[in-house]
């Protein structure tokens, strides 16, 4: 249980003063975390891994600029963010769109129902695609604040501190964009309790 020896704040703070192994430890407790959240804006494996790597890089030569006025986590969410929203850019400026809809080893990223002991394999698939697709469909705002409260489950105020906006906003954006989500999954056939 070494890994969690020490804060997220102590490791970087370490890893400032020269400790490369604090730095190895933050990337194994954001690793894959992160994937996840990087995953979501792009729908793309092989994407999402090169932005994940490209958040690591700036995370080790960026490491000064963290102050510890915020939590370490909120810091590294935010460059995550910008990273995958400037790749979103580039991606809508090319026009092209990726087919990738699983990962390679098969994992699923969809989420987790009360009564999904009850679904089919293929039912689980079917669900996840879709709502991947609807996420995809959401104005990029709201795609965003679900991403961070109900696929990463942040507090509130951690996603304010992201998106830099009063929370008022950020919960207002969560409400607006899980009908906008309900509503899309409804569309496409999906049943919401």
């Amino acid at each position: 249980m070494e890994e969690f020896e020490y804060s997220d704040e102590e490791l970087i703070v370490k890893f400032q003063n020269g400790d490369k192994s604090a730095y190895n430890k933050l990337v194994f407790r954001y690793k894959d975390r992160l994937y996840n959240f990087i995953y979501r804006f792009v729908n793309d494996i092989d994407k999402a891994e090169d932005l994940l790597q490209d958040t690591f890089i700036k995370l080790y030569t960026h490491k000064n600029s963290y102050r510890e006025i915020a939590k370490f986590s909120t810091w590294l969410y935010t460059i995550a963010s910008n990273i995958a929203k400037t790749e979103l850019r580039k991606i809508r400026r090319r026009r092209t769109f990726s087919a990738s809809d699983l990962s390679r080893d098969k994992r699923e990223f969809v989420f987790i129902r009360a009564d999904d002991e009850k679904l089919s394999d293929q039912d689980r698939e079917s669900i996840g695609k879709n709502l991947q697709l609807a996420l995809d469909a959401l104005p990029q705002d709201f795609k965003t604040m679900i991403i961070l409260r109900d696929i990463q489950e942040l507090s509130y105020e951690d996603i304010s501190k992201i998106a830099a906006l009063p929370i008022g906003t950020v919960k207002s954006r969560i409400n607006r964009g899980r009908l906008k989500l309900q509503k899309l999954l409804i569309s496409k056939g999906e049943k919401i309790n």
